[in-house]
């Protein structure tokens, strides 16, 4: 029997075990593959971890689908000083979760802190054009800028991780090196995060604000307009097998499934009660990133040999089968949907792979047999079947392939060692964007040049694709974005900071009694209801 039959065959045929129900109409049942590997929301941009800001925390602006920002904290802005500098308004009765009133200095030392441990690409731009930003009152926030950065708005509105949210100034004050995550969950958001009820690996537990007070205009669109809450809780439940996952959504004993295995989406769309729809319109953005700092990939001639023999469509095809609705190749660096996709440079992912030329470039390059160890997270279908499919290319060119799966958790710590793979390092990782957080070079992680002082894994060192990001960032229009992303494009690939392979679009399944699930990613629980 196939993989698919068996799990279509099986997946009504498995229940969840009892468990103690509140009354449905108060509770929202979320459930994801896998958990919230670090609860600070300034640290690491992974999925799980922007679920858990945007429940609990709040930011100074939000952004729509289209990617559009506007006030959100925020009362107003204004500017002066030819754009250098910035004085932001806050709402009046803004208050966080331990009954204490959202201050200036709050949000001043709150934006600090996410720039300064620098894991988002956007926010690390901003903290390096700032000056100072300060508190002179309770209600205002004033940037003063080293230069003019016209993304100022953008970059406090970003969806991409980690999110620039508003906590407590005693949480958010230095020092900030070394980094030490939060102990507490204390935001403005419109849940509380319920830390007793928190068992890692299980569940997560929120209990709706009644502090909270959401934007009086506008109208919900993804993380934009007002955030009104129709749950008093919401229980997240981690759900590692898919077929469990299936059977948990059709017997009504889970309500909304996050990300659903792409395995399962037509399974799910043929269930009554059940609606299935695409969880982000930019789609997701698979990926391989080497390591440069380590042997073999650490040798230019190797990291280009194994960016000219993948087909994306070997990759696509193993997380969608055959449904050419769920995923496309011949993408780059950013996604179809985004003003700044190019098929510039992409001519070495769509000629004819010469897998004979590619074994003797890399013999050429002096491969010594080093190990490769190919890195997953073991908590994404998805990630599991493309890494088959990268390991076996890897070893058809002769490289000595190490494949090494393991928790999220795990995983995530993994990433960030820079040692040898003898020393507990890696070579290699096979990942995902969602298209949101690789629409443009100011955002995309993986178009960094920077080196070891990157706070992303990889650490790929370009002086030329640092020129150009900068000169995007101070682009003066969308045509001449258009052009240097070209040009950003081009070098990628030159550098193979990172090999595109290919794009999919996730599904997200819910119980058809929910109305007001907003479109984009990650999923938010504001305006859901139960009709």
């Amino acid at each position: 029997m196939k993989r698919r039959q068996f799990i279509a065959a099986s997946a009504t045929a498995i229940c969840l075990p009892s468990v103690v129900r509140a009354e449905k109409s108060s509770v929202l049942r979320f459930m994801s593959e896998e958990d919230i590997p670090v609860l600070d929301p300034h640290w690491f941009p992974g999925p799980p971890m922007r679920i858990n800001a945007f429940a609990v925390f709040d930011t100074l602006y939000g952004m729509n689908v289209d990617t559009e920002v506007s006030p959100q904290m925020v009362e107003g802005a204004t500017t002066e000083n030819d754009g250098r500098r910035w004085t932001l308004t806050l709402r009046p009765g803004l208050t966080f979760h331990d009954g204490q009133p959202v201050l200036a200095r709050d949000c001043a030392v709150s934006i600090q802190r996410w720039g300064t441990t620098g894991r988002n690409a956007l926010g690390q731009a901003l903290w390096a054009a700032t000056d100072e930003i300060a508190a002179p009152d309770d209600r205002t926030i004033v940037f003063r800028l080293k230069k003019p950065f016209p993304l100022l708005l953008q970059t406090l509105g970003t969806a991409t991780g980690p999110l620039p949210v508003i906590m407590p100034e005693r949480l958010a004050k230095p020092p900030y090196e070394p980094f030490t995550p939060v102990k507490e969950l204390i935001g403005s958001g419109p849940y509380r995060f319920k830390a007793d009820e928190r068992v890692p690996g299980e569940r997560t537990v929120y209990e709706r604000f009644s502090g909270y007070r959401p934007r009086e205009s506008g109208s919900p669109d993804w993380t934009s307009g007002p955030k009104v809450v129709h749950f008093e809780r919401v229980e997240w439940t981690i759900l590692s097998d898919s077929s469990t996952a299936a059977a948990a959504l059709e017997t009504g004993e889970q309500d909304w499934w996050g990300h659903v295995d792409m395995d399962l989406v037509q399974l799910l769309r043929s269930k009554e009660g059940i609606k299935v729809a695409p969880l982000n319109p930019f789609g997701q953005l698979r990926s391989m990133r080497l390591n440069h700092l380590q042997p073999p990939f650490n040798n230019p001639a190797i990291r280009r040999a194994l960016l000219e023999i993948v087909n994306q469509q070997d990759f696509v095809s193993s997380i969608v089968g055959d449904d050419p609705t769920l995923g496309r190749s011949g993408v780059g660096c950013f996604p179809p949907a985004s003003p700044m996709a190019t098929d510039v440079g992409l001519e070495i992912l769509t000629r004819p792979r010469d897998m004979d030329r590619a074994r003797q470039d890399i013999v050429a390059a002096d491969y010594k047999g080093e190990r490769v160890v190919l890195i997953v997270n073991a908590a994404s279908p998805e990630d599991r079947r493309c890494l088959e499919v990268g390991a076996d290319l890897m070893r058809k060119v002769g490289l000595n392939v190490d494949s090494e799966l393991m928790d999220t958790s795990a995983w995530f710590q993994r990433l960030l060692k820079k040692d040898p793979v003898d020393h507990g390092g890696w070579s290699c990782v096979i990942t995902w964007w969602e298209g949101n957080d690789v629409l443009n070079p100011g955002i995309h992680p993986w178009l960094r040049g920077n080196g070891v002082a990157s706070r992303g894994a990889g650490w790929p060192t370009s002086a030329r694709l640092e020129e150009l990001r900068n000169a995007w960032l101070s682009a003066p229009d969308l045509s001449t974005e258009k052009r240097i992303a070209a040009d950003i494009q081009a070098q990628a690939l030159r550098d193979v900071t990172f090999i595109p392979l290919g794009l999919t679009y996730s599904q997200t399944a819910y119980r058809s009694d929910l109305a007001g699930v907003v479109t984009g990613f990650p999923p938010v629980f504001w305006s859901v209801r139960r009709v």
